[in-house]
């Protein structure tokens, strides 16, 4: 039955994503304001399709740029934060030669990162700056890689290279930090123990093909998210001073999460 579930689950994603690739490629060159927000809808319809079901604090503020530092968990987690608001990725520059995924990441308006080239982040800063000053959300998932969803990773301050320019006093008001902690805790409406919750994870040297297989045939899954306030990023004198907050705000989120604080049902 996990197979059927998964051939199922894979075949509607594909018969749904296909037709509509062209439309948002569209809204890219003809320059529409639903390039931005046509993702989010598109995505709150793949969580209807994978029965992932979202339960969210808080909320990404509105009519300013914000930059959302999260941890993250699984392949899953893009989905996700889509479905949650309309936002972009800072992501590592393999992803853009990824078959397919590169495709739906292209068309997201995400930002690639050769993270092993120190001029290239901070080229790429001066992008990110210019996004957020326009208003766009961008998710910076700040632990550089995945985890096995029961704990947080030391979040890498290199990351935060975009942090130091735009957190000028002159953008202060313009631009703001928001953390947001993601977990998945329920699967088929049964709570995920920590020997569980990696079963959700995608992590290490795991194939991803293989990983979307298992998990999408394992049955509805329940993500909680929590969206902490928006901080002005000109309170923070450094990316360090970013990192340290954000840091410690996510994992104390997390943490309350995975004990069970109930949430919002929101999808």
């Amino acid at each position: 039955m996990r197979s059927v579930r998964a051939f199922l689950v894979l075949g509607a994603f594909f018969a749904f994503t296909f037709p509509l690739m062209p439309l948002q490629l569209l809204f890219l060159w003809t320059g529409s304001r639903y390039a931005r927000t046509f993702p989010h809808w598109y995505h709150r319809q793949v969580c209807k399709i994978a029965g992932i079901r979202l339960h969210i604090e808080g909320q990404v503020a509105r009519e300013q740029g914000v930059l959302i530092i999260s941890n993250h968990v699984s392949w899953l987690d893009i989905t996700v934060l889509s479905a949650v608001a309309p936002v972009s990725f800072v992501a590592k520059q393999e992803v853009a030669s990824w078959p397919f995924v590169s495709w739906l990441a292209k068309l997201q308006r995400s930002v690639f990162v050769d993270r092993n080239r120190r001029n290239e982040v901070g080229h790429k800063a001066n992008e990110i700056v210019s996004r957020l000053e326009a208003g766009d959300h961008i998710v910076l998932f700040a632990e550089g890689t995945s985890s096995d969803g029961n704990s947080v990773v030391p979040f890498k301050t290199a990351l935060f290279a975009a942090a130091k320019p735009v957190g000028s006093p002159a953008m202060g008001a313009k631009v703001s930090a928001q953390t947001l902690a993601l977990t998945y805790t329920k699967l088929h409406g049964l709570p995920l123990c920590r020997r569980g919750r990696p079963v959700v994870a995608w992590y290490g040297d795991m194939d991803m093909a293989s990983h979307a297989w298992r998990l999408l045939g394992l049955g509805p899954l329940d993500a909680y998210i929590r969206i902490g306030p928006p901080v002005p990023l000109d309170q923070f004198p450094d990316r360090k001073a970013l990192a340290r907050y954000a840091e410690e705000k996510v994992r104390d989120d997390v943490v309350e999460l995975l004990r069970g604080r109930p949430a919002v049902v929101n999808g």
